[in-house]
Order: C-alpha cells, then structure tokens, then sequence
C-alpha cells in the first residue's frame, strides 16, 4: 500500500470564548488530514493549535503539514513508527501537527485489519464518564457555571485556576458551596503560579476535597516540581510538563507527581502516547487522557487510545461540550450525558461533515 495524496484543510471550528490563565480561545484553529492511499483507503486525522501552551498555531501546522504530506507522498502508511520517524528526521518539535498525521495513519491500519481502532490497538470497551471544564471567571460566574454543569448531570468538575491565588481560592471555595460535598472537584492552573504561589494555594484548598491539581507551575520550574511534589496536600499532575516519554520517565524517576496528562497534541498522536502510558504503568503512575479544543473527530481517537490503555483512569473528553457552535462531525464518539461511547465502526469511526468542509480553504499535497 502507498499514500497517493493528502488532502489539508483549515478546520476552523467557532465557539464561545473560552479563558484559561494562560489566554482566551475565541474559535478552535483545528486542522483536519486525509491521507488517501492506492488500495481504496484513506485515513482521517485533526489536531487543535494551542498556541499559548504547545507554540504551535493554524497556520504553523498547515504550513508543516505541506511539507508532512510530500515527505510520506508514496511511502507505506502501515509502517507507522517509520513514517512517524521521516517526521521526526524532518522537524523536532510540532507535536500538535505531528499528531493530525499519526492518527491519520493508525485510522488507516485500523481499517486495513478490518478492526475499530481501539480493538486494533488490543482495547476493550468499559465505561467512560468525562469531566467538565470551567474556564476562568469571577468567583460568582464560575460558581454558577458549576451549578449549571451539575444540574445537567456532571458528576466531575475542571476549575481552570492560574490568575491571582487569592481569587483563585475564593473561586474553588465557591464551587464547593454550591455543589456540595459529592462532586468530584479537579484543578488545573495551566502554569499560573509560581513555587510559592503553588504551595500557598495548595494548603488552603485542601479543605475543599481536590482529587488533583494539574500544572501548578511554569515548566522552567520543574525542577522544584519534587518538592512541590512532596509538600503539597493535594496530589499533582503533569501536564505541560510532559509531552513524550523522556518527560514521563524523569517526572516519574524524579518524584515530580502523582498523575500524567496524556494529549496528543502534546505527544505528536497515539504512537507516542503509547509509550508514555507504558512508562507510567511501569510504575503505576495514573493517566489521564486529554484534549485541546479538537471537534468529535480527534476526541473518537483519544478515546480509542484510553481504552486500549488500562492506566488511563481520568478522562477530560469534554471539548465538543465547551462552546464549539457547530459540530462538523459525522458519526464518531457520542455524548450519553457525560459517558461516552464509540460506533463498532472500522477505523476511528468519525468523518467530516462534506458540507462543512466545503467552507474550509483546503490544500491537496
């Protein structure tokens, strides 16, 4: 089997604005992929820019994935880990474009072996049940965000933290006051405070029954991360701290956490995050499984990946729930609620809507 060609389109997908400490999203600058091949298949792939966490933009991964797509023109897309490696030999770093074609290509081994891709990848289905996240807002706002996502059902929460640690206190406390005592309340402060902040912050909302705190500082701290580590009452993740394996390897051998958030825009796609959940069920360090601002398409991924992937035990699948105004996604994952489910379809399952990409500026490679 050889690529043929590949099809690149800008996948702007609008949304409301969407605030965490590190910035504002307005829409998400996606990029979709086809990769088509000459036995009749072709592989889907989408990746979320995220500018102020992974450095990359939209128009940085359409620009990358041109030239992607003409180093993999007429190569084998079923020998995964070497067309990841001709990435690799080309440019360090774009994981988050990295990503688009990974998943692109294990759609296409999914559906050469006839498999959905979770059971390609040697997964069962269980149940899933996702978080949701609350962006930055007044004490008051967020607070009555909270109420609204548990009347509707959600059992777990995501406080985007990260501004001031006096609000950002007075923000978790509120929460709790209105939702009670039986919701699972999560922290992410997206690299917002520093060592000293952390720790502050940290003590005082142990009070309030944290289940973990994601990224309390900027990673040219990482190096104070095992102390943090230690002396923190609520138990730490790492997020932008860990994009491969190497990352998990030294958080774990160093200490540094409790929890590993795996992204695939972080890891450039499945291949990678494999390896690092591999890493962390060496030595029984929990997953989670992450996202970016990814329409349907990529979230059926990620959630093929966690169920192939026993360590994963937090799921943070909630981004088609955060605003996005329309979804331009045929068939994929499914919202029950906040459980998930996935169609025993071969491959990934998901397509983009022909409609909406007619919209899209598009390239062909």
């Amino acid at each position: 089997m050889k690529i043929t060609h590949t099809e690149i389109y800008r996948f702007s997908i609008p949304m409301e604005p969407f605030v965490i400490a590190t910035g504002t999203m307005h829409f998400a600058q996606n990029v979709l992929i086809r990769i088509y091949t000459d036995a009749g298949i072709h592989g889907i792939g989408e990746c979320s820019a995220f500018p102020m966490i992974v450095g990359e933009t939209q128009e940085t991964c359409i620009a990358m994935a041109k030239d992607f797509a003409a180093i993999l023109k007429g190569k084998d897309p079923l020998e995964i880990p070497e067309r990841m490696n001709d990435l690799l030999a080309y440019a360090d770093h774009n994981s988050t474009i990295k990503s688009a074609f990974d998943m692109a290509l294990f759609d296409i081994a999914a559906k050469h072996a006839g498999l959905p891709l979770y059971k390609f990848l040697g997964g069962t289905k269980r149940t899933i049940e996702t978080d949701m996240t609350i962006g930055i807002d007044s004490p008051e706002g967020m607070a009555k965000t909270a109420l609204n996502y548990q009347n509707k059902g959600c059992r777990i929460l995501k406080i985007k933290l990260g501004k001031n640690v006096e609000d950002d206190i007075e923000r978790v406390k509120q929460i709790r006051e209105v939702v009670g005592t039986e919701m699972t309340l999560r922290l992410d402060a997206n690299q917002g405070w520093g060592f000293d902040e952390a720790l502050f912050a940290l003590g005082e909302l142990e009070q309030y029954n944290i289940e973990f705190c994601e990224q309390p500082m900027r990673t040219w701290y990482d190096d104070r991360l095992p102390e943090l580590n230690i002396n923190s009452p609520i138990k730490l993740m790492a997020d932008e701290s860990c994009y491969n394996h190497h990352d998990a390897r030294k958080l774990i051998n160093s200490q540094s956490t409790t929890y590993l958030n795996i992204k695939f825009s972080k890891s450039g796609g499945i291949l990678e995050a494999q390896k690092i959940h591999e890493e962390a069920l060496k030595r029984g360090i929990k997953c989670m499984i992450g996202s970016m601002l990814e329409s349907r398409i990529a979230l059926s991924a990620n959630l093929h990946f966690a169920l192939a992937s026993p360590n994963v035990d937090f799921f943070d699948l909630d981004t088609a729930l955060l605003g996005h105004l329309v979804d331009p996604v045929v068939g994929g994952l499914t919202y029950n609620g906040y459980f998930l489910d996935l169609p025993d379809e071969v491959g990934i399952g998901a397509e983009a809507d022909e409609f909406f990409l007619e919209k899209c500026e598009s390239w062909v490679v």
